[in-house]
């Protein structure tokens, strides 16, 4: 099994999909140890010199931050503060996204900015390999002083408390730790602060977000392609000398994808063609080519949060400096989710469109896809569906970076909602994967109808493989299941 150095290098998207796939184990390099040796040696010896209040070190938090802390009740303010902040509710975190909390909370601990103790961290770490992976809940983080209660509850399995997955079941945390021989920490100053503080909630989801759509903006431009082909479109759109005079990178590139998917289709050069297609089809490259380029910005976004300290207060042992700021707000990642959500939109929204058009009854296909149309209802209602998961995601897709809620008595008085962004996130890229999942359906069915004329040899070997899974509709059959075995065709047929 391969182990992945923790702070040895930047860490990129690329590499966490090295990680996941390859199912590599973490370790904290070298380099990662002594910076968080020296900064929470700093920290003990500044403790042991001055006496005055240091926000979230000795004092309380957020509005009570002018409550001052003995030294003999530090350690108790740490172990509080994470039972109390420890308020999540709503629907469970995927275990996925929970296991990226664990890597981006190490990744971030590891800068040694935060002050906690070298075991600490390496207690996380063997949380990740040892796959003990906290129970986390969706609804608990304004996203702005962190992402508080999603990230206490990430934590508290490193006092004994909480709870951690076994499969699907919750299982005590106290009994996971026992299994491993993982004694409960009993955390030092600062140290409940730097854990619970931070955008890991909103950053994992991103991630993970983003991992997904790589796939699912290869398969908007597969299962558009193959409804052109079935719509009887034009390839002139696609052609490169339009895209030369407006040379977006994202349009240009999907024009040369869709040209070359299409350009050695015997449809192609079908006589008779309408002069234009509908926008749905002719302005794929300009639509799904936008939606790329606002994932190549959100991508930078994200790639700067996970090579960034975002607990507070940061501590500098080169300088002797310790600064309470604000890093840990959120607003940077909120207003990229929320672009990223828009953008994915907006293929399962074009998409949608192009299933109408298909079952339309128009440029020699029959209604609805499906012979005997009448007695058949063919593929009218799956439309319905994708309608209304589109209209779903134009819901979901209202910013949740413009409202704020007053908290903590009104010291934080700015919030991001940056975790609602993500959990809604999260819904609109599934959401469009299931309506790319009913065009891909209903664009083979077309394609069907054009036979014995086919489309270019690598869209011929995707139908081919899809026809294993789901046949060809020729008179009505429950319909629910050849959409989630299009979904999971979706996920699992390897492309490039």
């Amino acid at each position: 099994m391969k182990t992945f150095a923790i702070g040895k290098q930047e860490l990129s998207l690329s590499a966490i999909q090295e990680i996941i796939e390859s199912k590599a184990s973490i370790a904290l390099s070298p380099e990662a140890k002594e910076k968080i040796k020296a900064c929470r040696a700093f920290l003990d010896q500044k403790m042991a010199k001055n006496s005055e209040p240091i926000y979230g070190i000795n004092t309380g938090f957020g509005y009570l931050q002018n409550v001052k802390v003995s030294n003999d009740q530090v350690i108790d303010l740490q172990h509080n503060l994470l039972l109390s902040h420890a308020c999540g509710t709503g629907e469970f975190v995927p275990q996925e996204v929970v296991k990226l909390m664990l890597l981006l909370k190490i990744q971030s601990l590891a800068y040694g900015h935060s002050g906690v103790a070298l075991e600490t961290v390496q207690h996380l770490v063997a949380f990740y390999n040892k796959n003990i992976v906290p129970v986390i809940y969706t609804q608990g983080s304004l996203g702005a002083s962190g992402d508080l209660a999603p990230l206490a509850h990430l934590a508290l399995p490193l006092i004994g408390e909480g709870e951690v997955w076994e499969g699907d079941k919750r299982v005590d945390a106290k009994t996971v730790l026992t299994k491993y021989n993982l004694k409960p920490l009993k955390l030092q100053s600062k140290e409940g602060l730097a854990l619970i503080n931070g955008t890991q909630f909103m950053l994992a989801y991103g991630v993970y977000i983003l991992l997904k759509t790589q796939k699912l903006a290869a398969w908007a431009d597969i299962a558009g392609s193959i409804s052109a082909d079935g719509f009887n479109c034009r390839i002139d759109p696609f052609k490169p000398d339009s895209h030369r005079i407006r040379p977006h990178r994202g349009q240009v590139e999907t024009a040369d994808r869709l040209f070359n998917f299409l350009k050695d289709s015997e449809l192609v050069n079908e006589p008779g063609k309408q002069v234009q297609d509908p926008y749905s089809f002719r302005c794929m490259p300009q639509v799904h080519g936008a939606s790329k380029d606002t994932l190549r910005y959100v991508t930078s976004v994200l790639e700067t949060e996970l090579n960034s300290v975002t607990d507070n207060p940061n501590i500098f042992p080169e300088s002797g400096e310790i600064i309470s700021a604000g890093n840990f707000h959120g607003q940077p990642l909120a207003l990229a989710l929320d672009f990223l959500s828009i953008a994915l939109a907006e293929w399962g929204s074009i998409s949608e469109r192009r299933i109408f058009q298909l079952i339309s009854g128009q440029r020699g296909l029959p209604p609805f896809l499906i012979q005997e149309a009448g007695v058949n209802s063919g593929y009218m209602i799956p439309q319905y569906t994708a309608a209304g998961i589109a209209s779903e995601n134009k819901q979901l897709c209202t910013p949740s970076s413009v409202d704020s809620i007053v908290s903590s008595n009104g010291q934080e008085d700015h919030v991001s909602m940056g975790a609602n962004g993500a959990t809604k996130c999260l819904r609109v890229c599934t959401n469009v994967e299931r309506i790319l999942a009913i065009e891909l359906m209903n664009a083979c069915q077309a394609l069907s109808f054009r036979r014995p004329k086919k489309s270019s040899p690598a869209l011929e070997k995707i139908v081919s493989a899809y026809r294993e899974l789901v046949p060809i509709l020729e008179k009505d059959r429950f319909l629910a299941p050849d959409i989630e075995k299009s979904v999971q065709f979706l996920r699992t047929y390897p492309i490039a």
